[in-house]
């Protein structure tokens, strides 16, 4: 079982940046590939970013592709979100996730370890 818990969202003007972190307990961190998600309400749950255990590859959607960057720090059991010029539309809840594969990993069905999820609201 892993234990995750996202923190850093908030409200930030269009242009702005913020930085999520997902802190992980549990099992050994370093194992699993990590993932970010984001939903709406009424909508279905959208890729982000992902992570190998390593951190040497990473994968990200092509609507943040250039603005977020993902990274992990696994003596601190920590995965983090640098978001930059940040728009309207990139208003989300965001979740971390993780996996023991990394092959795949853009569907959140394929993720049995979920956060509860970190409000991002960005403002026009």
């Amino acid at each position: 079982q892993v234990q995750l818990v996202e923190s850093g969202g908030g409200l930030v003007q269009s242009g702005g940046s913020l930085r999520l972190s997902c802190a992980a307990s549990g099992r050994t961190f370093s194992n699993y590939a990590l993932g970010w998600f984001r939903q709406a309400p009424g909508k279905e749950r959208e890729f982000v970013s992902r992570i190998s255990p390593s951190g040497s590859l990473t994968d990200y959607a092509d609507s943040v592709k250039s603005r977020f960057l993902i990274s992990r720090d696994n003596a601190k059991n920590t995965v983090y979100l640098q978001m930059n010029s940040l728009k309207p539309e990139d208003t989300d809840v965001y979740f971390c996730a993780a996996r023991r594969v990394w092959s795949g990993g853009r569907y959140g069905h394929e993720y049995p370890y979920w956060g509860q999820g970190t409000q991002v609201t960005v403002s026009s």
